[in-house]
């Protein structure tokens, strides 16, 4: 289905009509809901899928979108979802993570899928590590043994004095490149 003219078509207007509400959506997720609803289409109907593009509306499937995408806004407050903060920029565990990029790269032959898993993995414990322990108002939530956030990032920094080299865009390309990879746009 998604080597015809007809699916082709349909991408490129529902993208337009997206860029029309002021809405950025990837090409490859709007292929997929379209490939999905038009073969639901024809499965339901009992007709075959060149028949179901007739019932194909760019302009609707845009407005569904977009209303999702809002909806989804909307309902994303961080106080109700109980999800935890980014640690700061300047956080020592953040610089370790942004380190760890390069060298990933390399060990993983530029598996690009492994390494941002890792770092969504080590972020997301940095962030639930500081929500919890650099928190100002959960004093006494952690029962007897405290809140040891602050001796984490002193305990990271000392063990790597030049840390703060990671928040530099400039030393962390040079890095990368010195990998054998970079990131470039097709």
């Amino acid at each position: 289905m998604r080597n015809t003219r007809a699916f082709k078509e349909a991408v490129a207007q529902t993208l337009a009509e997206l860029a029309r509400r002021g809405v950025t959506v990837r090409p490859g997720t709007v292929a997929d809901v379209i490939e999905q609803n038009v073969g639901t289409v024809a499965a339901r109907l009992g007709i075959q899928v060149r028949s179901a593009w007739r019932y194909f509306d760019a302009a609707g499937l845009a407005d569904t979108i977009a209303r999702q995408q809002q909806e989804f806004k909307d309902g994303s407050d961080a106080r109700v979802v109980g999800q935890a903060p980014m640690p700061p920029v300047d956080n020592p565990e953040l610089a370790l993570i942004m380190a760890s990029v390069p060298d990933s790269l390399a060990e993983t032959g530029g598996d690009l899928y492994t390494v941002i898993l890792n770092i969504a993995v080590n972020a997301w414990m940095a962030g639930h590590v500081h929500g919890e322990d650099g928190c100002d108002g959960c004093e006494g939530s952690r029962g007897p043994s405290g809140h040891d956030w602050e001796a984490r990032m002193k305990a990271i920094a000392e063990g790597v004095p030049d840390i703060t080299k990671w928040f530099d865009r400039d030393v962390w390309t040079a890095a990368l490149h010195d990998s054998g990879f970079s990131v470039e746009r097709r």
